[in-house]
């Protein structure tokens, strides 16, 4: 079993509990976390670059002067390649797909590996509760402080039930919220901690035991 200490709003220690080793401590595998890594945030990439072909550019389609006599080059159209404001070969177009494909087994798994590393790297804290008792950023920025974690980058993990505490994280600099149960590889790797509840990660553990069986 891995024990992890368990903290209240002013950075004390109250108590310890015990994680699964074989939920929360799974070797490391550098390999599939860039994997699933790389195809999250290709999925999530927005074609912008679009350049105009011969056929988008505006002009007519007459051909300008006759094909010969006339000693100047050949030409078919004004929206040729070769002319000023032509169309253009070979450049970038919005049609462009960069999504890469991952199976749900992969990507489970690689948010428990990152997870685990974030264990052994002392980066995982455990609140008792993620509702604060007052609703103010500055109830989140004390407790941050308090915990060690002030301009560090943040992903802070709910518990559904805790979820409405998110207004009060969101405004704050480096950090990210989400809800325990839609933990991603982007957002463990991003951040340098992982901040929780007991009932945060108790539907952690939840999550991963169920994809196990």
């Amino acid at each position: 079993m891995i024990q992890v200490a368990v903290n209240n709003f002013s950075g004390k220690k109250t108590k310890d509990i015990e994680l699964s080793e074989a939920v929360f401590g799974l070797p490391s595998n550098d390999v599939l976390l860039h994997q699933v890594y790389v195809a999250l945030t290709a999925n999530e990439r927005q074609t912008i670059a679009h350049t105009k072909d011969r056929s988008e550019r505006a002009g007519s389609g007459k051909k300008p002067w006759k094909q010969k006599g006339t000693g100047r080059a050949r030409v078919g159209e004004v929206r040729n390649p070769v002319w000023r404001k032509g169309g253009v070969v070979f450049g970038p177009r919005k049609e462009e797909n960069y999504g890469k494909d991952t199976n749900k087994k992969m990507r489970q798994k690689a948010v428990m590996i990152a997870l685990a590393e974030k264990i052994r790297a002392g980066k995982l804290v455990l609140l008792e509760t993620l509702t604060f008792p007052e609703m103010k950023t500055k109830s989140f920025v004390a407790t941050r402080t308090a915990l060690g974690m002030e301009n560090k980058s943040v992903v802070v993990a709910f518990a559904q039930d805790e979820f409405a505490s998110a207004r009060v994280v969101r405004n704050t600099e480096r950090t990210k919220n989400t809800l325990a149960e839609n933990l991603n590889v982007v957002e463990l790797l991003n951040s340098e901690y992982v901040l929780t509840s007991v009932a945060g990660i108790e539907a952690l553990a939840k999550r991963f035991t169920a994809w196990e069986k």
